[in-house]
């Protein structure tokens, strides 16, 4: 059995995260999920967006599965994550629509702890100042950590990226290491562009890429361009991995003017929690599931209003888990 902590969070994290466990009980698999408030609502009601009750929940789960945060998110699920000591952020750019989009396939491995996402700002006399952390030793581990995720699922090439020509210290320091990491796995192709050169390439060379490695804003901002490449953030989930905790989550945002409405497109919730399959040592199923979503789309009767059909958020779950 698995102990699985559920956040909903806001908006239609509420609706996802109902659609997506709707799917995950179709599994001949036990599951004891315990639900945890956070966000906005958490806010109002607590006091708090983050209650200690829910980090406690979350520390002591197999894995947690969250929906969305809204204007709190800062304060929940990059305080999450941190509190979780997830040093990896997974975010995987994948069509399941591949005669729309073509046969994108590729894997950004995000830093999850530093760079400018620390918080360390100041105002000044001139305006603000923010500082950018970059250490070796975060630099090393998430660089060894796409190199291992490229060996394991048989890729052969990975890509650093970076601002190095501009940000000599710290960006520098983060190429510098990738490179010293990249000798110890030389049956793996490297390279590393800048990052404003990497999002012309996304666009017009998308399938030269098979595994990105970056800093924490960067793996932000490009997988949001990975997810206009492949039908948008309701197709992109993520997975923030540590050495003794995962969370799951979906990229898209609380989406308050869609909230209550039914119309939320459950995909990337539902392929977060394939990721946490993975996790947990259940990839045969979370192939499953991938087939299945790749079916339905393709379909495109039983699907949500932004995919071409009519279906509700729960009607297009109990579809997919009906193909379980």
């Amino acid at each position: 059995m698995y102990n699985i902590a559920v956040i909903p969070g806001d908006g239609i994290g509420q609706e996802v995260v109902e659609a997506t466990i709707t799917v995950l009980d179709k599994l001949p698999i036990d599951f004891n999920y315990t639900y945890a408030q956070a966000g906005d609502k958490c806010n109002e009601e607590q006091g708090v967006p983050l209650p200690e009750e829910t980090i406690k929940i979350a520390k002591e789960a197999d894995a947690v599965l969250f929906g969305a945060a809204g204007e709190t998110a800062a304060d929940v699920i990059v305080r999450l994550r941190r509190e979780l000591n997830t040093f990896v952020n997974l975010r995987p750019v994948k069509s399941m629509q591949p005669e729309k989009y073509g046969n994108i396939d590729f894997m950004i491995v995000r830093e999850n702890t530093e760079d400018l996402y620390i918080g360390d700002e100041e105002e000044t006399p001139e305006g603000a100042i923010a500082r950018k952390k970059i250490t070796k030793a975060a630099s090393e581990k998430i660089s060894e950590y796409a190199f291992k995720y490229a060996k394991d699922t048989g890729r052969s090439k990975v890509t650093a990226v970076h601002k190095a020509n501009v940000l000599k210290l710290s960006d520098g320091l983060f190429k510098k290491t990738f490179y010293e990491v990249a000798e110890k796995y030389t049956d793996i192709e490297t390279n590393d562009f800048y990052v404003d050169a990497t999002a012309m390439y996304l666009i017009t060379n998308p399938l030269d890429f098979e595994v990105i490695v970056t800093t924490n804003l960067y793996g932000d901002i490009l997988s949001d361009e990975g997810a206009g490449l492949v039908g948008g953030l309701g197709m992109i989930p993520s997975a923030n991995i540590g050495d003794e905790n995962g969370l799951f989550e979906p990229v898209h945002g609380s989406a308050p003017d869609i909230a209550g409405q039914g119309i939320a497109d459950p995909v990337a919730t539902i392929l977060s929690a394939c990721m946490m399959l993975d996790y947990l040592g259940e990839s045969s199923y979370a192939r499953k599931i991938e087939e299945i979503i790749i079916d339905v789309i393709q379909e495109g009767t039983n699907v949500t209003p932004d995919l071409g059909g009519n279906a509700s958020t729960q009607e297009m779950a109990e579809y997919i888990a009906s193909k379980l």
